[in-house]
């Protein structure tokens, strides 16, 4: 594991990740799942929760990683990540609202559309994904992370690290302080404070130019910030 700088100890602490069942969420899962973390895998399909923690058995510590439903998977959980599609992403947070008070919720959705010259941010009228998450669970403790990590880099077991920053947005300081800390469990991820919740659209909309390198050099792209 990456040694994180905040102090902070989040190895006791449950993680749920809401859309776990798709690739980032399975992903991001079965990496914390490794480095001992109890994970739950929230969906709006229980079965499909249910076979995608199956689905990673094979791999991960016994009983360290749940299929659940939303709701159960809120309510759970000590630290919720947000993992669903754009398209879905209102209408489960509004869902979800009451389990989630008082909760460090982390958005690591991103806005992205494609046309036939390729991927592009959206515009959200509240920001950005994850200030829409603040509108929507005002009392809860948002912070958004998690963008830029490859999916297919996190399920390729033959990489021991992904080696890869994590930029860390909120308003919370002992907030983000807990999101970097749970950025280093796994190896090779370093959590990066970039600022407040306001500026979160700048990381969002980087996504879209990071799957552009991605299609032109065939590769995994993602993020090193230098001399910190």
């Amino acid at each position: 594991m990456t040694e994180s700088r905040t102090g902070v100890d989040v190895a006791h602490l449950v993680v749920g990740l809401l859309g776990g069942t798709g690739r980032q969420g399975k992903g991001l899962a079965l990496r914390w799942a490794l480095s001992g973390q109890r994970v739950l895998l929230g969906s709006r399909n229980l079965a499909r929760a249910e076979q995608a923690a199956l689905d990673l058995a094979a791999d991960t510590p016994e009983g360290s990683v749940t299929g659940t439903d939303n709701f159960s998977c809120a309510a759970a959980a000590d630290i919720i990540v947000v993992a669903v599609p754009w398209d879905g992403h209102g209408a489960t947070l509004t869902e979800v609202r009451e389990p989630l008070r008082g909760k460090v919720v982390v958005d690591c959705v991103n806005p992205i559309a494609f046309d036939d010259r390729g991927p592009y941010a959206l515009s959200v009228p509240e920001g950005s994904a994850a200030e829409q998450a603040a509108a929507l669970l005002p009392q809860s403790r948002i912070v958004a992370a998690f963008h830029h990590v490859s999916a297919p880099l996190l399920a390729d077991l033959t990489l021991s690290r992904v080696e890869t920053d994590v930029l860390v947005l909120g308003d919370d300081r002992a907030a983000t302080d807990v999101i970097q800390a749970l950025a280093a469990r796994i190896p090779g991820v370093r959590g990066v404070y970039a600022g407040r919740l306001r500026s979160a659209h700048q990381v969002e909309a980087l996504t879209a130019n990071l799957i552009a390198v991605n299609r032109r050099y065939k590769a995994h792209a993602g993020l090193r910030v230098t001399d910190v």
